[in-house]
């Protein structure tokens, strides 16, 4: 498998969300969009939550999950950088 490369498409920064921060689109190796990746803000800091949605049982599934740590890792950091950034401008 070749490398994956991820680039942030759209940030909607949300301020008054409470620890909800932002919502997030990616696009994978410029082929596949991932919409409704979250920026929350928890106990430790930042962090990314991927998508998920409640079922009618009222429990939450993932929509979205990593094979490896090292993947969700390089993809939240690539977030939280372009999440950080933009509060600059």
């Amino acid at each position: 498998m070749g490398e994956i490369t991820f680039s942030v498409e759209k940030m909607f920064r949300l301020p008054q969300a409470g620890s909800l921060k932002a919502f997030a689109d990616i696009c994978v190796n410029n082929a596949i969009i991932i919409r409704g990746i979250r920026v929350m803000e928890g106990k430790k800091g930042l962090f990314v939550g991927l998508p998920r949605e409640q079922g009618k049982d009222s429990k939450w599934y993932d929509q979205v999950s990593c094979c490896s740590t090292d993947i969700y890792d390089d993809l939240a950091d690539l977030v939280l950088e372009h999440y950080k950034d933009s509060d600059k401008k």
